[in-house]
This record gives structure tokens, sequence and C-alpha cells, in this order.
């Protein structure tokens, strides 16, 4: 067995310590780029969004090196992602390829003991004790934990460095770097360190930055390529950014969800715009806009892949929001003919107006 997995963000370095830990024989796709993209257009339904088509080109990638298990959380709520898996096997056998499919849904959706079962499809070729197996866990936690963190932190300080570049540049190296380590334990020191340096970069508290919330659709809020690198990109502009979903809160998200203890906070302050899930993060969403705005945020953008049904719900609900709370929102719609240069414009007219916005309450006019 050779496992692979699809990019998602952060969660290649948790997937990564995993492995390591259990012992068992993995494959890392090529970061996502647009060959990825070329190749997952090529051979998936046109009408089928952005996220489905950039996994089916990170699988042809590891497929060519060998793997032959793919790896994949799941979804069985009102979202076309419930589907990924059954719609990806068929594909991939139409292409030649006899793959095993191993799909982590949660346990309320398919039982507890049937998710340990999934579970010991992976683990079940690994020669560690089933203590051993637990710590190999909980060092992935700590290593998604310090991870999100520290990204979470160098993309808002961005806004204060004093030498411009500081935070984007430890933030690649640690990543770069993370790569290297084939001991998990090692991996958690790496970033325990970065996570020191990050404190020493010099920062100017009197800077009063644009701060900007993301927000929209997980895959392609957490996934850099598919949103063509937008909070690279507001490093580079001096912005503080600042992203609530990541993969450790949706692992802390969907452990919480056993008890109904999830996202209290966004289930508040999502209430009066939409009192329900309706499927994907759209509740999220349309939450993370209000807390934005009450954190003092001067913005917020939206990102979801073309066809996403639950964001194009919160996309006609983002402009009540932004009226009823004087709070801009941008709101980007992406798929594999998405321009960049188009993109960039739109981002600059928006931070544009965000400073204008700054300056007029600054000067009282």
């Amino acid at each position: 067995m050779k496992i692979t997995f699809p990019h998602l963000g952060n969660t290649c370095f948790a997937a990564k310590a995993i492995f390591d830990g259990l012992g068992v024989d993995y494959i890392i796709p090529p970061a996502s780029n647009r060959e990825a993209l070329e190749t997952g257009s090529l051979y998936s339904p046109e009408e089928m969004c952005l996220p489905f088509k950039i996994m089916i080109g990170n699988y042809v990638k590891s497929i060519e090196q060998g793997a032959d298990t793919i790896l994949i959380v799941g979804s069985c709520g009102p979202c076309r992602f419930g589907e990924y898996c059954e719609l990806q096997m068929n594909i991939l056998k139409r292409l030649g390829h006899n793959l095993d499919f191993i799909v982590l849904d949660q346990p309320k959706d398919i039982g507890i003991k049937e998710l340990f079962n999934r579970i010991e499809k992976i683990t079940s070729r690994s020669q560690k004790s089933s203590v051993e197996k637990f710590q190999v866990l909980h060092n992935a936690i700590k290593v998604i934990n310090l991870i999100d963190k520290i990204e979470e932190k160098a993309r808002f300080l961005a806004g204060y460095e004093v030498n411009k570049g500081d935070c984007k540049r430890l933030l690649n190296r640690c990543k770069s770097e993370a790569f290297s380590y084939s001991n998990p334990a090692a991996m958690i020191n790496h970033f325990k360190n970065y996570e020191k340096l990050l404190n020493d970069i010099e920062i100017d508290k009197k800077k009063d930055p644009i701060k900007i919330a993301i927000i929209g659709e997980i895959y392609t809020i957490i996934e850099p390529f598919s949103n063509l690198y937008i909070e690279d990109k507001l490093m580079d502009y001096g912005v503080s950014s600042k992203r609530h979903l990541s993969p450790s809160w949706w692992f802390k998200n969907t452990t919480l969800s056993t008890i109904k203890m999830q996202s209290l906070d966004i289930r508040r302050a999502s209430k009066d715009y939409l009192p329900l899930y309706i499927g994907g993060h759209a509740r999220e969403c349309i939450g993370e806009a209000v807390l934005a705005q009450e954190k003092g945020f001067d913005g917020a953008i939206q990102i979801f892949p073309m066809g996403c049904m639950p964001e194009i719900v919160c996309k006609s609900i983002l402009p009540s929001i932004s009226r009823d709370k004087d709070f801009p929102i941008l709101t980007l719609v992406v798929d594999e003919m998405t321009g960049e240069a188009g993109y960039i414009t739109r981002i600059e007219a928006f931070l544009d107006l965000l400073e204008r916005r700054k300056d007029n309450v600054l000067y009282g006019s």
C-alpha cells in the first residue's frame, strides 16, 4: 500500500507526520499548480467545481509515482463534496487505475465503528503498538496546530513589520524546510523554533494597517493555488489578513460537532442572517463576516469556486451584512479560466476603497 492524498493547505504536514510516525509508505503529490489543474480539467466533468479538478490533478501525479491508495475526508452533508469520492473513483477507473479510496467521514454520518474500520486500513500496515499509534496522532495534531498558528500570526503581523517581507520569507522558509524532517518529533521542534523566530521579527505597533478577513468556501481559501495566492499578495501589499477556517479549526470543529458544541461564536454571529446549516461552510462564512466587523477589521473578501451552491447563497446574504454594518465585502469567484490580471485589479481596487475609508475616518471627512 502506498497512500496519497489531495493538497489542502497545511494538511500535508500533518499527513506527513502521521505516515512517517506509523512507518507507512506514502507519496505527497507535487504542490498544486497549473499542470495539475489542466490535468484535472481534462478528465473532470466541465460543470464540476475547481477543488474537484485540482484534486484529480493531484491524484494523477501521485499515481504516476506509484500511489495505489487515496485518503480523503468526506462529507455526507448537502454539498457536492459528499459525492467527490464516488465521482473521482469512477474517473480514475475509466483512466485504468484500480485504486483503493479511504474516505474519513464524520462519526455522526457513518458511525464510530465504521470510522475506526477505515482508520484501521491505514494503520494495519504499521508495526507500531496501539499506544505508539495514539502518540502518532497526538503528534500530528500538534503539527497542524503549530503550523496553522505560525501562518495565522505571520499573515497578520505582515501589516506591522518594519522590514517589508520578513514575515512572508520566514513563513515560506518554515514550510519548505519542514518537508526535510522524517521524524514527527523533529518536525514539531522545527515549528516551535520558527514560532520563536516569528516573535523576534521587528514590528511597529504604531502602524494601523488595513485588516481584511478571508472568508468563503474552505478549499479555495485554504489551498493557496486555488485562490491565486491571495494571502501572499496581501502580505506584499502590507495588509494584515486573518482566515478563521484552517485545517486545525476543521479538526477541532469536527470533533466538537459530535456533542453539538462546534463554532459557538459563529452560530451566535450568523443567527440573524443564516440560522441554519445549509451545506459546505456557508454558515461559517456569514458568521465570520459579522465577527470580522465586530473585531474592527476594515473589510472581508469572500472566495469560492464557480457553482458552489452554499457560497452562492452566502453571496446573496453578504450585501445585507455589508449594508447593515457599513462593512465592505468583496466577492471573488474562481475557476480554471480565472485570469490573474483581472483578479489582482479587483483586489487592488478594493484595497484603495478601504484606504480611502480609513483616511476619511482619520481626518474626519
